[in-house]
């Protein structure tokens, strides 16, 4: 049985970064990963996929781009981290599945199918998105509808001809929506609270103000409603120079029905309230705008002038139901979010509703950590660019730990 200080599960950018961290401090540890590096973004990805943010926003440290403003591949991207991962230089224990972590005095140790490993520490590196979330809805789909969640869609083939029913309009389902419709599917796209989001604003990536103005470094503590910024989907972007917002895709052909509100006897109904969710995601998109604007202003940067996009255009009389159990609907697209998976732990670690009980990636038992959820220290955690700050952030925490229990 192997005796490591820390042990980190998962060796996608979040669990990199640690060990990047904790080998710049020089502590001992390993990096315990399902596959390959970067397993998600090799095997959990559609085949158009590129990136949502341009490279230069996607930089672990050390790292660069010969094109800063492009969009970086899934497969890009895993060459970057087996990169990053061969400068740090942590050991790497691959194709290996972690099976329980539990409490052992007063560390932990980890069975996998490939060997236990006793720690001092553990670090849950295994990020938001390690399943898709199926809705109880999802039960009451007629047969003869195939439902396909997005790690398992990779192009049009594996949908169906006739019509789909794409439920969700974050970034996922947006993407999803238009590539089907330009594949000659009619595609009908179940939207409910979104983020809109142009790709540019003034000739500078919607990124860039995200950053300059700051605002992907808001740390959580000064976030007023941090439950409701949690529950934010992804904004409605993709890797290139298309929009993919509402009126982007209604300019295509796709029908935008409200939320799926209920199946009942083979009719989906949707909400009403889709015009007063899409003001809403507007008057948010005119805010950031307005933020840029007052930042341009101030540093007197030359810039275009503005050019904002419309607001949002729907149907005056919205589509309410739709037969599913007619012959035109042969497909359903879940794309309605993905969740951490922390089955593994046999650590009483949950709140009453299951989710793991941290603050700023600092677990409630002692020397346990995680990394790569939203709004862990600041807006930014979840993204590709939040992931090496966090990871110095807990690797300080957990250095300290270490050096206590080392002096007592």
């Amino acid at each position: 049985m192997p005796n490591k200080s820390v042990v980190i599960i998962g060796a996608g950018q979040c669990g990199l970064c640690m060990s990047h961290a904790l080998s710049s401090r020089a502590i001992d540890h390993v990096v315990i990963e399902r596959g390959d590096i970067g397993q998600n973004w090799r095997s959990d990805r559609w085949d158009s996929l590129r990136m949502l943010t341009p490279n230069w926003a996607n930089m672990l440290p050390g790292m660069n781009h010969p094109d800063p403003h492009g969009y970086m591949t899934p497969c890009e991207f895993t060459a970057q981290l087996e990169c990053f991962a061969n400068q740090s230089g942590g050991e790497i224990q691959k194709n290996t599945t972690v099976q329980r972590i539990a409490r052992k005095g007063a560390g932990f140790v980890t069975e996998s199918d490939r060997g236990v490993w006793e720690s001092q520490a553990v670090v849950l590196a295994t990020g938001a998105a390690s399943r898709p979330i199926l809705p109880k809805l999802a039960q009451a789909i007629p047969a003869h509808i195939k439902q396909i969640t997005p790690d398992q869609y990779r192009g049009p083939t594996d949908v169906p001809s006739g019509h789909v029913l794409v439920v969700g309009a974050s970034a996922t389902g947006v993407q999803l929506a238009r590539e089907l419709q330009l594949a000659g599917r009619q595609v009908i796209l179940s939207t409910g609270s979104h983020v809109r989001l142009p790709r540019r604003y003034r000739g500078k990536d919607i990124e860039h103000w995200l950053h300059v103005t700051g605002v992907l470094d808001q740390p959580t503590g000064e976030i007023i409603n941090l439950l409701r910024a949690m529950q934010l989907p992804s904004p409605q972007l993709m890797g290139g120079s298309h929009d993919v917002d509402l009126n982007a895709l209604q300019a295509l052909g796709v029908s935008v029905v409200g939320r799926l509100a209920a199946i009942r006897d083979g009719i989906a109904l949707f909400s009403g309230g889709l015009n007063h969710l899409a003001a809403s995601a507007d008057l948010k998109m005119h805010r950031l705008f307005d933020l840029a604007d007052q930042w341009i202003a101030e540093n007197g940067i030359d810039v275009p002038e503005p050019n904002r996009p419309a607001n949002t255009t729907l149907p005056s009389n919205p589509t309410l139901s739709l037969r599913l159990d007619s012959e035109d609907v042969q497909s359903v697209i879940w794309a309605t979010g993905f969740a951490p998976d922390f089955s593994m732990l046999d650590i009483p670690a949950f709140d009453a509703r299951g989710r793991l009980k941290h603050y700023g990636g600092v677990c409630d038992i002692p020397g346990l950590y995680v990394l790569g959820l939203p709004f862990l220290r600041r807006r930014r955690s979840h993204h590709i660019s939040g992931a090496a700050a966090d990871a110095e952030d807990l690797a300080a925490h957990l250095s300290g730990r270490l050096n206590d229990r080392t002096a007592a």
